[in-house]
């Protein structure tokens, strides 16, 4: 039976758990997976690895995102759900809080921008006519006129890194407190970088039943 609503360690919930995979709600300024050197060790995949030894990877989210993440339990789920993310047959969607009024809008609007790597100023990403194409669904749900800030939901189509983030950068409206793409007067509207993974939907690897998960941001 699935065990939820438990702990890896105090700041990182354990969303779903069964034999085949893991649910987690990441917070934001964890890595998901180890960087390049010995002060980016500790992350979300180590540290729930140190708990359930048989945990491998699938996908990542940025160290400044937060919510739900799914890892796999053994090498044949593991295989299943990296297809899976391959085929698009996985449900995503955010929550963001982006500078700017937006208009409110119950159908959802596309952003269609090809996103390259800007390679004198890695990581970050730019919007380049031969880049990878790259989409975003999005809506605006909520309006705040006094901070002039909009709620947004956000599905990716495809996962480039820093999609969410280069989009909305794009549309003029970047993410609050995002320390790579925000001007600093944007940044600092946030101690964080609001923009959290809030719905996960996805096929169970082993008996293909429909498993949904929601997560709501805590910003």
């Amino acid at each position: 039976m699935p065990e939820t609503d438990l702990a890896v360690r105090e700041d990182i919930a354990l969303v779903y758990q069964d034999k085949f995979l893991l649910v987690l709600n990441k917070p934001s300024g964890l890595l998901s997976v180890p960087g390049r050197g010995a002060d980016k060790q500790d992350c979300l995949s180590a540290r729930v690895q140190a708990r359930f030894a048989d945990a491998l990877v699938v996908h990542r989210l940025d160290m400044a995102t937060s919510g739900l993440l799914v890892m796999a339990r053994g090498l044949d789920a593991q295989r299943a759900l990296s297809a899976a993310f391959e085929r698009r047959q996985v449900h995503k969607r955010y929550v963001a809080d982006v500078s700017g009024l937006l208009p409110l809008h119950a159908d959802w609007q596309t952003i269609d921008l090809p996103i390259l790597v800007d390679w004198p100023n890695r990581p970050l990403r730019t919007i380049q006519a031969d880049g990878q194409p790259s989409q975003t669904r999005w809506r605006c749900v909520a309006q705040d006129p006094q901070r002039q800030t909009s709620r947004l939901e956000l599905e990716p189509l495809t996962g480039r890194s820093h999609q969410l983030r280069v989009h909305l950068l794009a549309l003029g409206h970047p993410i609050l407190g995002d320390a790579l793409y925000a001007p600093p007067s944007v940044q600092a509207m946030a101690p964080r970088l609001a923009l959290h993974a809030s719905v996960l939907g996805l096929a169970h690897p082993a008996s293909g039943v429909p498993l949904h998960w929601d997560c709501p941001a805590d910003f």
